[in-house]
């Protein structure tokens, strides 16, 4: 089973309605670039070297982009369905011939629907299934016990919990509940 490792952070966001509780966020270990995802392809058994594995996803990219930025969408049957979407400016416009580009569009973002046939499910709720959940602070004690360094209390959160993240309109997961949306980690 695949292991997810979490820590549990405060919410100390000033006027968060959740502000003092406690939340799990994911602790990724790497950020696997497209050379280390290439490598790590062809390491699966696969005939193909990393060189010709990078160079099929570059053009994944580079015609995946091409496409939403021809108003396509891009369904990789088994993950989901990459589109795009427009946040305007608020306000708006007053009337419908009022409205400009320049003035009124504020961004367009590309967005991720995650697969969710029975068979190839990886919306948020039957992905969360699929996992084991380790606390990272268990890892970390067990490194000072076997360093003899003193122990802490930590516990191996096996099992499936909340993670104060709601799933908001285009399958996108939408914060952590713990005041901080960023996917980048904070080491």
């Amino acid at each position: 089973m695949a292991k997810i490792l979490y820590e549990v952070k405060q919410n100390l966001a000033d006027g968060s309605k959740a502000f003092g509780k406690w939340f799990a966020r994911v602790k990724a270990l790497e950020t696997l670039n497209t050379r280390k995802l290439a490598n790590h392809i062809s390491e699966h058994g696969s005939i193909y070297t990393p060189d010709v594995v990078y160079g099929v996803l570059e053009k994944f990219r580079s015609c995946m982009l091409e496409m939403l930025l021809n108003s396509k969408k891009v369904k990789i049957e088994g993950l989901g369905t990459f589109y795009t979407t427009l946040e305007n400016e608020k306000g708006g416009a007053l009337k419908k011939e009022d409205y400009s580009v320049s003035k009124h569009m504020k961004a367009l973002h590309i967005r991720f629907l995650p697969e969710q046939t029975t068979e190839e499910n990886i919306s948020s709720r039957e992905f969360l299934k699929k996992a084991e959940f380790i606390n990272i602070e268990s890892l970390q004690s067990s490194e000072s016990e076997s360093t003899g360094s003193g122990s802490q209390n930590g516990s191996s959160g096996s099992g499936s919990g909340s993670n104060g993240g709601s799933t908001n309109q285009g399958g996108n997961t939408g914060g952590n509940g713990g005041g901080d949306d960023s996917p980048i980690d904070d080491d």
